[in-house]
């Protein structure tokens, strides 16, 4: 339990210093490009915006964390009940804004401050209630299931953006969220993992489903993050990211509480659930001066800032 609690907390700080050395590249390239250039027809970013930022070195060290913290999540998924794995990672909502205020130059308001305090309280909250993870096996039909969910709210999701434009902000970053929670699932029952089995690995359904999950949530919330609210699509990540996953591990794959301790898991995740998107809705994202825009304030939407809050 303490070995994934603790690979549980390092995923998350990869993710979260992840996210500010991707906002610090993406909104210096921003700078160094017209606002107009990187926005579609339909008032959604094209390729060639996310492409810019993707050049910085501050980018692609973000991006090289994000993979760490993805492989650390992984590993959590598999020694962790999902509703503690889960709401862990999510959790680096509150890296990200404790790092923001020294790199990207954000004051934190009263409000985030106690949000963050919120989370803390509830992950502590968490990791004493929470018993043994359940099984790793799951029917066949339900690794197909697990695939073709997937795909349909991957795919559905980067259409609708491309429709909707900036009106699908919120929608893309919801199912952001359950394809990073799609991931952990898929993690937790994928087969050829113990013991080692690479025909089983490669066969298994869930394998590519992660794939799907992990790329798709990264683009569908990057996007989400370019034409609409910051605080909006991350907080709607998180509700994705956590509640459902939480769910199908005690509903279907056994994840428990300790014996008489059930009533302060519930506590915790509800508790860490609402202060992580407190910390998403109140982080304004703004400057030293609120009133001056600068390379701390949030983009208006449409501007082709992508920033991957995860």
């Amino acid at each position: 339990m303490l070995i994934g609690l603790l690979t549980a907390v390092a995923a998350s700080i990869c993710y979260g210093t992840g996210s500010v050395l991707q906002a610090v590249g993406s909104r210096r390239a921003a700078r160094m490009s017209p606002a107009a250039a990187g926005v579609t027809a339909h008032g959604g970013p094209n390729l060639s915006s996310t492409a810019k930022a993707a050049m910085t070195w501050e980018f692609i060290l973000g991006t090289i964390l994000d993979f760490v913290g993805f492989g650390l999540g992984a590993l959590a998924a598999r020694m962790l009940p999902l509703f503690l794995s889960q709401t862990v990672i999510s959790a680096n909502l509150v890296i990200t804004a404790v790092l923001s205020v020294k790199l990207l130059g954000i004051r934190l308001s009263r409000k985030e401050w106690t949000s963050i305090g919120v989370v803390c309280t509830a992950l502590v909250l968490l990791a004493t209630a929470a018993g043994h993870e359940g099984g790793h096996y799951a029917p066949m039909a339900t690794h197909w299931w697990l695939l073709g969910i997937t795909l349909l709210l991957m795919v559905g999701g980067t259409v609708a953006v491309r429709l909707l434009g900036g009106r699908a902000a919120i929608l893309a970053g919801l199912l952001s969220g359950l394809g990073f929670g799609a991931l952990g699932v898929g993690v937790r029952i994928l087969n050829g993992i113990d013991p080692f089995d690479l025909g089983a690995l490669l066969t298994d359904p869930a394998l590519y489903a992660i794939l799907a999950a992990g790329f798709g949530g990264m683009y569908l919330h990057t996007v989400a993050l370019q034409i609409g609210s910051v605080n909006g699509a991350t907080a709607a990540l998180v509700v994705g990211e956590t509640v459902l996953p939480g769910a199908i591990g005690v509903l279907w794959l056994g994840d428990a509480s300790r014996p008489g301790m059930a009533w302060l898991a519930v506590l915790g995740f509800v508790l860490a659930v609402t202060g992580a998107v407190a910390v998403a809705w109140y982080g304004k994202h703004e400057g030293s001066d609120p009133g001056a825009a600068g390379p701390g304030a949030e983009p208006e939407p449409g501007a082709p800032v992508p920033v991957t809050v995860r």
